[in-house]
């Protein structure tokens, strides 16, 4: 049957890395780590721009990964805003790679492919993209909002949080302590620019992956262009990767999230409008 808010795509499903080390060091089914190694380890790719915790205080970083060892560092999902486009540049013209991977969420999609539709510029860097990988995004956070929302609605050290994870209407973190949060109380410190943008499944990449929508332990997936779908197949059919199956209530719940999410930017781009405030969105799609 059709969804709505997915945007274009060819297939989707529920998968997991087959790797049980993967599993056992990724946010969800490690899909998305297991994708970068295997490009890696087949030539697909010279490298990968990621991101990753950097210290116990849970300020992202970025960096140009080039082992398998180095993509590992990158699983877990940081909730906190990570401006990793700028890597690309060093990935490209300081390391001079020539087939690079990228993994980011919707918004920073978006940029690469008006960067690719843009005849000037950065083409030298953006058109040795081989691979866009991107992430479910319903909202993030700047770092000093995480540590406000650890410390201070539920009281643990941030240092002291091992995971966290955004599910269920929840905000929960895993710990010495562990909290559980209304994730209503959590989006009072979401970054501005989450609220008038309306892609929660990065309509705009090869591969969108995430967890809503599959049982615990297992992603999402949308493969969207013709070579996502290639190169994930290959993926699969190298043993790197295990897939089924999606249930239609997951697939409902996640239209759901997906269509909320619209509605909230096109309600809040039209509030911005009356205001005569600039909104650099035009479509709501």
């Amino acid at each position: 049957m059709p969804y709505q808010g997915f945007g274009e795509y060819k297939e989707v499903f529920t998968a997991r890395s087959s790797d049980e080390h993967i599993r056992s060091i990724a946010q969800d089914g490690g899909t998305v780590t297991a994708l970068m190694c295997h490009a890696l380890e087949s030539g697909f790719i010279d490298g990968a721009v990621l991101s990753k915790k950097s210290g116990e205080e849970w300020v992202p970083s970025q960096y140009v990964a080039t082992t398998r060892q180095e993509i590992l560092g990158s699983a877990k999902s940081v909730y906190a805003l990570s401006p990793n486009l700028y890597q690309l540049k060093e990935a490209t013209r300081e390391k001079a790679l020539d087939r690079v991977g990228y993994v980011g969420l919707p918004c920073q999609v978006e940029a690469i492919r008006k960067m690719q539709l843009y005849p000037f510029g950065a083409r030298d860097i953006i058109d040795r993209l081989a691979l866009v990988v991107g992430i479910f995004c319903y909202e993030n956070f700047f770092p000093a909002s995480l540590k406000a929302i650890v410390e201070g609605l539920g009281e643990e050290p941030l240092q002291d949080v091992t995971r966290m994870r955004c599910a269920s209407g929840r905000f929960m973190t895993e710990g010495e302590k562990s909290i559980d949060l209304p994730l209503k109380q959590a989006s009072y410190y979401i970054q501005d620019g989450d609220r008038i943008c309306p892609d929660l499944v990065s309509e705009w990449a090869d591969i969108s992956v995430g967890s809503v929508g599959s049982e615990p332990g297992w992603n999402t997936v949308f493969l969207r262009t013709t070579k996502g779908r290639d190169f994930f197949r290959n993926a699969a059919a190298a043993g790197k990767l295990e897939t089924k199956e999606i249930g239609e209530s997951g697939l409902k719940a996640l239209e759901k999230l997906a269509l909320d999410k619209k509605k909230r930017a096109k309600k809040n781009i039209e509030k911005r409008q009356a205001l005569g405030l600039y909104v650099t969105r035009d479509i709501y799609y």
